[in-house]
């Protein structure tokens, strides 16, 4: 994997300049960020063509706390949806490990969504894809928390679909308040009934199939190994790349068309 100058290109204008006497070229850096992301070494293992590690750690860090990789991924995802044809939307969350090296942060430090479960500690990524490349946005969450509860916050980040988007989920966010969110909001949830319902309705298996969507979107963003375990104590670096894997997937989007 590597970033080009066609791919800082398209992204520049949501980048930060650098001021002062810059040692590391913007490429270099990050491309420094993607060899981390990709492999999921530490800082300090970075191969030396890219540059010093501490001062690429240093300005990931400070650009993460600044929203710089949040505003990529949003640019990325609008330019993306002007030539979608929306007509589901899939909603899952999966769960990612939390290594060792990712707990013992205070609390004044800043959020950290990082619960325990009966396979350890671990953090949720809560998603809605429009296909198997495309994010339509994220959050995090203790891996305890509920499905339901986090994807009602999730979907009404997104606000109001085009006209007749399915969205199509599995039996977590079944529930009353889920399903009345969804319509409420604009869209048409399809989603399997809890067999103990006394009046179950009829599932739509060809919309309900389109779920895969967001599965497959979990396996290119796992790929990533810095997205596959979570080695960040804090929920600002571990986000910004989920949001660097996701703005790799959108800016590779056109070479698979």
């Amino acid at each position: 994997m590597e970033l080009t100058k066609e791919h800082l290109e398209r992204i520049k204008d949501s980048l930060p300049v650098e001021r002062g006497n810059v040692s590391i070229d913007v490429l270099s850096f990050l491309n420094g960020v993607l060899y981390v992301a990709e492999n999921g070494c530490k800082w300090r293992r970075l191969p030396e063509r890219f540059g010093n590690w501490h001062t690429i750690y240093t300005r990931m860090n400070r650009w993460s706390k600044s929203g710089v990789w949040d505003r990529v991924f949003e640019r990325l995802q609008k330019e993306g949806l002007v030539h979608l044809e929306l007509k589901v939307v899939s909603l899952d969350s999966t769960s990612v490990k939390v290594h060792p090296d990712g707990t013992g942060a205070g609390e004044k430090n800043g959020p950290q969504a990082i619960g325990k479960s009966r396979g350890g500690r671990n953090t949720k990524i809560h998603l809605a894809a429009a296909n198997d490349v495309h994010a339509l946005g994220f959050r995090l969450s203790p891996g305890q928390n509920g499905d339901g509860p986090e994807g009602r916050e999730l979907i009404g980040e997104l606000g109001c679909p085009r006209h007749g988007c399915a969205l199509a989920m599995d039996m977590a966010y079944e529930g009353n308040e889920t399903r009345g969110l969804a319509c409420l909001l604009g869209f048409k949830p399809v989603v399997p009934p809890n067999p103990l319902r006394r009046k179950p309705w009829k599932l739509n298996k060809a919309l309900y199939r389109q779920r895969n969507h967001v599965e497959r979107l979990f396996r290119r963003i796992k790929g990533f190994r810095r997205v596959f375990t979570r080695y960040d104590k804090l929920d600002v670096l571990f986000r910004s790349f989920v949001s660097f894997a996701l703005s790799w997937l959108l800016l590779n989007s056109a070479n698979r068309s």
